[in-house]
């Protein structure tokens, strides 16, 4: 793995698409920049769909990311909602593709589960963690923002995960705790500080 990367995250929407950048330096992190592109002014869904591609592509020019994360759409009841959000994912992946930038989609438990370890938190409750992990001062307008910000440190968390080198001692011993605490004494460099 490379000693340092950018990853762009990218929360799809056809109203407000979120967007954040991090740098992965050896083993730390840090927030580049976030942000969201307004789309309600537009009715045209077409012209949504082209705005999307072009911020995308600027953003990929602007800041060279290594990797981007996306969002998947979640499956709702609304099937025109999840058709619009399916094809601005799709523009946003394209956009990327069209610079030769490696994409990884992730589902919207996923990211909330990486982040904060629940499944189901609330956007305040990942911005929250953010805060934490990043060291992030000032609340964005749009939590759209912020939760691209997810998308891309989920994305680095998932990338960041192996398999311990010493699993045949971890897995003999018989007492959770213990195999924990071994863990962790024989990875040092695998705790996130």
């Amino acid at each position: 793995m490379n000693n340092e990367r950018i990853i762009l995250g990218i929360d799809p929407g056809t109203n407000i698409m979120g967007y954040g950048l991090i740098l992965q330096q050896n083993k730390s992190i840090s927030l580049i920049t976030m942000g969201v592109l307004k789309l309600s002014k537009y009715e045209n869904q077409a012209i949504k769909l082209k705005k999307i591609f072009e911020r995308t592509t600027s953003l990929i020019e602007e800041f060279h990311p290594d990797e981007m994360a996306i969002e998947a759409p979640f499956f709702g009841k609304n099937v025109q909602s999840m058709l619009k959000l399916g094809r601005a994912q799709g523009v946003g992946i394209a956009a990327a593709l069209s610079r030769e930038v490696p994409i990884q989609e992730y589902a919207p438990r996923k990211i909330k589960q990486s982040i904060t370890g629940n499944g189901a938190a609330s956007k305040e409750q990942v911005f929250a963690m953010l805060q934490t992990i990043l060291k992030i001062k000032e609340t964005p307008e749009y939590l759209d923002a912020s939760d691209a910000v997810a998308v891309a440190l989920c994305h680095y968390f998932q990338s960041e995960i192996t398999i311990p080198k010493n699993v045949s001692k971890v897995k003999q011993n018989s007492g959770k705790a213990s195999s924990w605490k071994n863990y962790i004494t024989e990875n040092p460099s695998r705790i996130v500080k």
